[in-house]
């Protein structure tokens, strides 16, 4: 019974956090293939260990700790020798029931803005604007202080407001960053 139990547990997690955490990787890493192979990875480590977490934690933002921490490996071990940037056409592809990547934009040029960021940066505008985790979720997820996440939100918001292929001519007159983002 117990492991009839664990399958829909499983499956549960899959339906609910699969496809947005695919997104999510593939926003941090740029391509398609290392993000599934990241998330597939981050599930089953989070499966191994699900017993850790404890009851009054918060799962999402363990989940995407998981899924960062995982993408991070990537980053650091497998694909700095490779373009890990892919085309930006496979992110339409990647399907998400919330549509929540219009927080995000999936316009080239917010790629390629996305793309010029810093892992670090990166990472937490992804999970601010398009996973819509709290700062204090984010804290979690990328195990570092609240203050740390709010800081490196700042920067990147403020990079992403002056990066030239977010540029408009009314955003030159007076840009904003929500402009910027979303």
């Amino acid at each position: 019974m117990e492991d009839t139990e664990d399958v829909r547990e499983l499956e549960s997690w899959l339906k609910d956090g699969y496809p947005q955490s695919v997104r999510t990787a593939y926003l941090i890493l740029g391509n398609r293939l290392d993000a599934e192979d990241a998330v597939q990875e981050a599930f089953l480590r989070a499966w191994k260990f699900r017993d850790s977490l404890s009851m009054e934690s918060s799962f999402k933002p363990w989940l995407y700790r998981v899924v960062v921490n995982t993408c991070n490996s990537k980053l650091r071990q497998e694909i700095p020798h490779r373009d890990r940037r892919g085309d930006e056409e496979q992110l339409s592809t990647i399907s998400d029931s919330d549509d929540v990547s219009n927080r995000v934009g999936l316009s080239s040029d917010m790629m390629r803005a996305l793309d010029d960021l810093p892992s670090h940066l990166r990472i937490v505008v992804v999970l601010r604007y398009y996973a819509d985790l709290s700062e204090r979720e984010i804290a979690i997820a990328v195990d570092r202080k609240p203050g740390t996440v709010k800081s490196r939100l700042h920067e990147a918001r403020r990079r992403l407001a002056t990066h030239p292929a977010l540029r408009t001519e009314a955003s030159r007159d007076s840009p904003t960053t929500e402009e910027a983002i979303g």
